[in-house]
Parts: C-alpha cells; sequence; structure tokens
C-alpha cells in the first residue's frame, strides 16, 4: 500500500459519481477537497460516515469543503445510497480501484480474525493547488465530520 502524505501531490482523477456525472479532482482546482474512501454502500459504518458528512454539510461548505465519497460500489448502488440517507455530495463508483489504489487505501485488512483485501476507511484534505493537505488515518465513523471540523477549528 502506498501512502500519500501532508505535500505530496495529489493524484487527479476522473469518475463517474451515482448521477451519472463525471467527476475529476482537476475541476476542483481552486477549492478545498475532502476526498473520502470507504469500504461499502449501506453499511453500518459506510452509513454513519457519509450522514456524518451529511448533518455537516452546510457547515463544511461554509469553510470552503467540497466533499466527495470514493468506493468500489457501482453507479446504481451508490444512486440508491445516496437517495434513501439524501446525500447532497458526489459518490464516485470506482469498480476498477484506481482512485482508490492511486490514493493508496486498497490492502491487506482484518476483520475478526480473517484477513483479506479491502478498502480503508481513509480521509484526505487536498488544497487548491492539488496538495494534500491532511491524512486522516483513523476515521471514527460517526464522527468523521467532527474530526475534520476539529482540524480547521
Amino acid at each position: 500500500m502506498t501512502h500519500l502524505k501532508v505535500g505530496d501531490t495529489a493524484p487527479d482523477f476522473s469518475g463517474i459519481d451515482q448521477s451519472g456525472k463525471e467527476i475529476k479532482l482537476s475541476d476542483y482546482k481552486g477549492k478545498k477537497v475532502v476526498l473520502y474512501f470507504y469500504p461499502k454502500d449501506d453499511t453500518p459504518g459506510c452509513t454513519a460516515e457519509a450522514c456524518s458528512f451529511r448533518d455537516e454539510y452546510t457547515q463544511l461548505q461554509e469553510r470552503g469543503f467540497e466533499i466527495i465519497g470514493v468506493s468500489a460500489d457501482t453507479e446504481k448502488k451508490h444512486a440508491k445510497f445516496a437517495e434513501k440517507y439524501n446525500l447532497p455530495f458526489p459518490l464516485i463508483a470506482d469498480t476498477e480501484k484506481e482512485v482508490i489504489k492511486a490514493y493508496g487505501v486498497w490492502g491487506l485488512k482484518k476483520f475478526m480474525g480473517r484477513e483479506y483485501d479491502g478498502i480503508h476507511r481513509e480521509t484526505f484534505v487536498i488544497d487548491e493547488n492539488g496538495k494534500i493537505e491532511q491524512v486522516i488515518h483513523k476515521v471514527k465513523s460517526k464522527e468523521a465530520a467532527a474530526q475534520l471540523l476539529e482540524l480547521y477549528a
């Protein structure tokens, strides 16, 4: 697993969101982007994380943040997830794991004594010039937005 760190140039990407719209990091130049990676739509931890960003969305936007979620789920699954929980931000369907691997969040995980490859829950803050400004490795699902807001208090 490659680990990007603060100061690195964020890998550019393009992907399709839940609405079928192409999302490119380069389209966000001049804006601060919160790029969060999560394992799977509509699971307890991932739902809590997405709803955390949803609930603080206005406050995050007021502070200049744009939110983008990424998982390996399909556009269709993302659409159902976004609709069910009223998510106001794009969710990229990275079924080929190109963005996931570029950001180094794919790798060995352990759960209940079992080891497997999967997506690590991590959040990157990318500054207006495309540089990584913050990396949150230990994301607390229910407090994901609060963790971020705390860093920028």
